[in-house]
């Protein structure tokens, strides 16, 4: 694994050094959150297995991780004695990764069976995605297939036939590397991009002895995971089939039943910015064998499904990237001293790094309330259905910019030394681009929170929510009387978007919803948790993200917030943290 210091020795250092630190054991705030939103029995059968990957992640994980960045999978399309049989060449680190995630950790499986970590029940969202939050902080690329793993099982259940869920369902969900099958979703094509209803890909029924089979023709673009033992493939089913009301969904697998190769080959492999650990490929279709899931026509219906579960994946995994670049910012920060003093007690700093904690703590908060309700929903409550639909389009669209911005700032917090490629800060960078792009752009996602208000009537649902958790949030009369304000005219702001004519708001409203969201949510998890740093944590995000400003006002009354964040200067001094840093 390379050479390996004690983290007190490495703060010692002229240029700090955050590795070997236990990432859950580090994170006080993430201990504190876990025991609000998880039942106290789980709660502590699981607290000795997010120790266990809180210390992989900052170590051991850590290295395979950039080994596997710097070392990507490549593509052999034939064997040495010349026979065609393709295969895409993973180094052994990503292959160790995927080890940890689908095997040791089930991060892939344990919503769909019990057993994982030995629990007698599935899994809840919160404990996935909070050990999907701190195994990303160490490793974003292979995220990737477990959410389309975890996604495609789903999607399956929901509407495939019985005979092909008993088909394929237990090598999805399964825990033995021997046995597993990952999963993929191969939407994408040069014309269809985010339009879905431009799909040119056409499927004909296969009429040759294989059951309720199709065989699918036809280029897809961008495809992750392009090895995968099964993928969802939108397809058209005639050419008479126009729009969006042609297009179907369709199981391919990997292997014919007779173990064959499937007809399709993968062209190229993408060379991608960021998640470079992880293949993406091009792929053609040549009549592939493949198999309809659900009802045909509701193709885009049903993958809707299968990408907002993904969806919420990005905003988890931006969250646990915003955490990784505020843990190490906040290391060096303590540790490195400048004209003899600490980082962390020069004023200008400390304003930085609330300015990089502040959206991180934003995209924790949406990502358990998150899961919460997708718990809820799962269990048939339909008003929580309702809040699953604007909560996730919500925390993908801003927390996954959010992402971009406060990766790159953490690492000019690290200096000339964030630059380099042997730190994390780069990758870092890298892979927090991915979120705004993958599973809808921006503009995309923002449309979806206000096609879920039209359709869904979500907004209401999410209004009577936050009123909720306002009535149950011990806060003064003062903060409470801003919060209703400012839930009416985020509210207003929200209408007008949704109207005609108000398209050209939707960003602004999803950021605005978002914003209040978070806000109303931290501040019920202080007062639950009795943590006064995460009440002001809430009150500068409404202060600062919701209510007027004007930037040319010399306001430096901000003590009280920095000594509640930070703690005080002699705190800092001898190494303490503070309950959100």
């Amino acid at each position: 694994m390379g050479q390996r210091f004690a983290n007190a020795a490495n703060a010692t250092l002229a240029i700090p050094d955050r590795s070997g630190t236990n990432l859950f054991d580090d994170d006080a705030e993430l201990q504190s959150l876990l025991g609000l939103y998880l039942p106290e029995p789980l709660h502590a059968h699981l607290l000795p297995h997010f120790k266990r990957l809180g210390a992989l992640a900052g170590g051991p994980l850590d290295e395979l991780a950039n080994t596997a960045d710097h070392n990507a999978p490549t593509l052999e399309h034939r064997s040495r004695t010349g026979v065609d049989a393709q295969r895409i060449v993973k180094h052994p680190a990503y292959v160790e990764m995927e080890r940890l995630a689908f095997s040791e950790f089930g991060l892939a499986a344990m919503s769909h069976r019990a057993g994982v970590f030995d629990w007698p029940q599935t899994l809840p969202a919160a404990a996935k995605y909070a050990l999907t939050f701190l195994f990303v902080q160490a490793e974003f690329g292979l995220c990737c297939p477990l959410s389309m793993t975890d996604s495609l099982a789903r999607t399956l259940r929901k509407f495939g036939e019985p005979a092909l869920v008993a088909r394929y369902l237990p090598a999805l969900i399964s825990q033995d590397v021997e046995t597993l099958a990952q999963g993929a979703m191969f939407m994408t094509e040069q014309g269809a991009g985010s339009d879905v209803a431009a799909t040119a890909t056409l499927a004909e029924r296969s009429g040759d002895g294989e059951g309720d089979a199709w065989r699918l023709s036809g280029d897809k673009w961008f495809c992750s995971n392009p090895d995968a033992e099964l993928a969802m493939v939108l397809a058209r089913t005639g050419e008479a089939a126009a729009g969006i009301r042609g297009v179907s969904l369709f199981l391919l697998p990997r292997h014919r039943p007779d173990g064959s190769l499937n007809a399709y080959r993968i062209v190229r492999l993408k060379d991608k910015m960021g998640t470079r650990s992880m293949a993406s490929g091009e792929i053609r279709l040549d009549g592939a064998l493949a198999y309809l899931v659900g009802q045909e026509g509701r193709g885009f219906v049903q993958m809707a499904d299968m990408v907002n579960n993904s969806r919420l994946s990005n905003g988890v995994r931006a969250a646990g990237l915003m955490r990784r670049a505020v843990g190490e910012a906040f290391f060096i920060a303590r540790h490195r001293e400048a004209f003899g003093r600490k980082l962390i007690d020069l004023p200008l700093m400390r304003r930085q790094l609330v300015k990089l904690l502040l959206p991180s703590e934003q995209a924790r908060t949406m990502m358990f309330q998150t899961a919460e309700a997708l718990r809820r929903a799962d269990a048939g409550d339909a008003t929580a259905y309702q809040l699953v639909r604007i909560l996730t389009p919500l925390i993908k669209f801003r927390a996954c910019r959010d992402a971009r911005k406060v990766t790159g700032d953490a690492m000019e917090v690290r200096g000339g030394c964030g630059y380099i490629e042997e730190w994390s800060d780069p990758r870092l960078v890298r892979d927090a681009h991915l979120g705004s792009i993958w599973e809808g752009t921006s503009n995309i996602v923002a449309l979806d929170v206000i096609r879920a208000i039209r359709r869904e009537d979500s907004l209401t649902a999410l209004v009577a929510y936050l009123e909720g958790l306002l009535s149950e949030a011990k806060l003064d009369q003062g903060l409470r009387e801003r919060f209703a304000a400012t839930l009416v005219r985020v509210t207003a702001l929200a209408n007008v978007a949704v109207g005609d004519g108000g398209e050209a708001l939707a960003r602004r409203a999803a950021s605005a919803l978002y914003h209040l969201t978070t806000s109303v949510a931290m501040a019920w998890e202080a007062s639950q948790t009795g943590s006064l740093a995460r009440m002001r944590l809430a009150g500068l995000v409404l202060q600062h993200r919701l209510l007027p400003n004007d930037p040319l006002t010399a306001d430096l009354d901000h003590a009280d917030d920095l000594a509640a964040l930070f703690g005080t200067a002699a705190q800092a001094k001898s190494g303490a943290g503070t309950a959100v840093a």
